[in-house]
């Protein structure tokens, strides 16, 4: 049997990047053990679902989707994640996915203007058929911080909820925004 290399496609969150922080370390960390793609996520400032689960449905073609492909995701990039595995062929599996500061809610923090909250509101509003979500993957990490400004501390609840997701919850992490390093996603990723 000829071994496959993992394939790890990172997404950013709202206002983010493909470069920087913890996405660089991964990056690093995972260099001959996995192929990595970092996707710059289009109008990351204003991120709407269709766009950004339609652009990841244009870069990573289905035929290439297998039991070695991970996701990782951090904030929205996570509900981008789950959306687009929603919308996969049945058939479709894929390996595992680790969310960091993932939400389905918001704290009052997050929105720094009323244009926020109308950008928000579809990503809160919008329902996800979470048994079609786990019909391709049963692998999900999920990790948040206990001082998140943005996200509540009890999504974490919904994520073991909708996903049956191993969840971490790490000390004095905020939103991530700030950290360099997650061993845990690498651990997640290589064992």
């Amino acid at each position: 049997m000829i071994w496959k290399m993992r394939k790890v496609y990172l997404i950013h969150g709202w206002g983010g990047s493909s470069k920087g922080g913890w996405f660089d370390w991964l990056g690093d960390k995972l260099k001959g053990r996995a192929r990595v793609k970092a996707f710059d996520m289009p109008n990351a400032n204003t991120p709407k679902i269709d766009e950004w689960t339609g652009f990841l449905q244009n870069k990573i073609k289905t035929k290439d989707i297998d039991k070695q492909t991970y996701f990782v995701g951090h904030s929205i990039g996570c509900q981008t994640i789950i959306r687009f595995l929603e919308k996969l062929p049945p058939d479709a599996k894929i390996g595992g996915c680790a969310f960091v500061a993932g939400w389905f809610n918001l704290t009052d923090e997050a929105y720094g203007s009323e244009e926020d909250r109308k950008i928000a509101k579809p990503w809160l509003e919008t329902s996800i058929n979470f048994d079609k979500v786990k019909s391709h993957c049963n692998n999900f990490l999920a990790i948040f911080s206990d001082d998140d400004p943005l996200v509540p501390l009890s999504d974490a609840d919904l994520f073991k909820e909708k996903l049956n997701a191993r969840i971490l919850i790490k000390k004095k992490q905020g939103h991530f925004n700030e950290v360099n390093e997650i061993p845990e996603i690498l651990e997640f990723l290589t064992k």
